[in-house]
């Protein structure tokens, strides 16, 4: 298989983005990597560096509830990682994942499938959709996946 290179290069963003990561620092003392505002499911992603998830939450959820009340909106956390495989697990709840595999298609576009119990694919999957499309958004925006899917043992197929 060969190696993903990370897109970050090619991410761009917002005064409204970088004003929300300089609030997300403030209230939580952690750095943002990243910052994604998604109109449609009224959420903000931040993407947060390995190992300051802990610190990022704060005690009993605290920072993120602080800062959900300053935006008005739901606050979403994402630990990075630059392997491909574990930012997705990561993304859609690493116990309920069992396996990701990142595939380059004959065209040259990149897929990953990520395998999921078939009890705890909806849960994955998320209300709409939601956990779905935010994989499918951050994948192509860091590794250039163009698609995701999930998957359980039974074959049901959920592409975003």
């Amino acid at each position: 298989m060969e190696a993903l290179t990370i897109m970050t290069q090619s991410i761009k963003l917002t005064t409204d983005q970088m004003r929300m990561m300089s609030l997300f620092q403030n209230v939580t003392g952690a750095t943002a990597r990243d910052c994604v505002e998604d109109e449609k499911q009224d959420r903000v992603i931040f993407v947060v560096n390995t190992g300051k998830m802990g610190l990022a939450i704060g005690k009993g959820g605290m920072h993120i509830k602080s800062l959900q009340n300053i935006v008005k909106r739901n606050v979403e956390l994402v630990e990075f990682d630059d392997d491909p495989a574990k930012f997705l697990s990561n993304l859609l709840n690493s116990k309920l994942v069992s396996e990701v595999k990142i595939n380059t298609r004959t065209d040259g576009t990149k897929q990953a499938i990520v395998m999921v119990d078939p009890r705890k694919k909806g849960i994955v999957v998320g209300r709409e959709g939601r956990n779905a499309e935010k994989a499918r958004m951050l994948a192509k925006r860091y590794f250039d996946i163009t698609s995701v899917l999930i998957n359980s043992p039974e074959r049901q197929t959920m592409e975003m």
